[in-house]
């Protein structure tokens, strides 16, 4: 359709950033089959069937395969962040948006307190103490795996392959507190934000979480974030009472409107959250927003059709044409957007889920 379009009601809140944001239809995640599963598959594109003998398998999300080029240099390879209300909200299965390379799912921190705490706080035990407790980890390692080589010969190829799984998993441990170990006597960054009040939720919750998010980039603790928003608190604290799930299944009425009302708060949420990013400076003059590649949406688009996934894509940071309305041909693979993105922000990448190219019309 291009630049010339007219934002849906939905959209309207986000109408003075309209030249920094595209909103791409026609995507979808092709295995996808669970009508209440918003996110489970969102950034991975996995077939839940492609392990034999399994009900449910996934794979890595694009997040992740972000963190793994571009977190090595960051005291967090990646955040996860969460709501306390995030399965009952539509998402389905998974900890958070991301998942790992074994196709596990990554925790997420569900409390801003607990995220400012995480990102900014000093550690209370002494570095010797955290020293120490490395090295105790490491030496239960260490007798994990040579109990597990003992026991390797003579299994058969269904228990050596999950084995070489938990191989896997033991690296990946190890992986992290060797990291843990680089950062440990490295300060963390001043805040440039207070602490947030406890008890926050619903709106106030995503405003915070939004703000933690830009604190995090400011301060070059990650590069790579997620966040798997909350969907029942956020409409308590836009005193609907209808359930996440009620106002999702509308017909004209009351909870059409509500539905209606919902996507504005999160269309003006997105709006107050790309303001701040234009608003924090680098060095050079330009803004966080210009250095950061933002993608919002779900797995599900309405009621239970997971056609056509709603997706948002802003910020300079992946080379992206901004400021259009792109329809892709019915069924495109959602991941070759997630490819796009990827390959625009440097990524080595030749596929991601069932990616079958880039997305020609997306690049700058």
């Amino acid at each position: 359709i291009g630049a010339g379009y007219k934002l849906s009601e939905g959209l309207a809140p986000l109408a003075r950033h309209k030249k920094d944001f595209t909103v791409v239809q026609g995507c979808s995640n092709q295995y996808s089959n669970e009508a209440h599963w918003g996110s489970t598959f969102w950034l991975t594109g996995a077939n839940r069937y492609s392990v034999p003998g399994q009900n449910m398998a996934n794979s890595i999300s694009a997040d992740q395969v972000i963190a793994q080029q571009l977190g090595q240099d960051t005291r967090f390879s990646s955040i996860q962040l969460d709501s306390s209300d995030g399965n009952a909200s539509g998402h389905g299965p998974g900890l958070s948006l991301a998942w790992d390379q074994r196709g596990k799912p990554i925790s997420g921190f569900n409390d801003p307190v607990k995220t400012f705490h995480k990102l900014f706080s000093a550690e209370d035990l002494p570095l010797e103490q955290r020293q120490a407790a490395i090295a105790e980890k490491r030496s239960v390692l260490d007798a994990v795996l040579t109990e597990a080589k003992r026991v390797q010969n003579g299994l058969s190829k269904n228990d050596n392959n999950k084995l070489d799984e938990y191989f896997q998993g033991i690296r990946d441990i190890e992986t992290r507190l060797g990291k843990d170990e680089d950062w440990l006597d490295k300060p963390k960054p001043k805040a440039p934000l207070g602490e947030p009040p406890a008890g926050l939720k619903g709106r106030e919750e995503i405003e915070m979480m939004y703000n933690l998010i830009i604190a995090a980039l400011q301060t070059d603790s990650t590069r790579a974030l997620t966040y798997r928003m909350p969907g029942q608190s956020l409409l308590q604290s836009m005193d609907v009472k209808h359930s996440a799930h009620n106002v999702s299944h509308y017909s004209p009425g009351e909870r059409m409107e509500a539905s209606k009302a919902r996507d504005q708060m999160h269309s003006a949420l997105l709006a107050g959250f790309m303001d701040k990013l234009k608003a924090t400076k680098e060095a050079d003059g330009s803004s966080l927003f210009d250095h950061t590649s933002l993608a919002f949406g779900s797995n599900i688009s309405s009621i239970h059709y997971l056609v056509n996934c709603p997706t948002l894509l802003a910020g300079g940071g992946a080379n992206l044409k901004l400021g259009e309305h792109l329809v892709l041909p019915k069924d495109t693979p959602l991941c070759n957007v997630w490819l796009t993105m990827l390959q625009g922000m440097g990524i080595d990448a030749e596929r991601h889920g069932d990616s079958s190219g880039v997305v020609k019309e997306l690049q700058a």
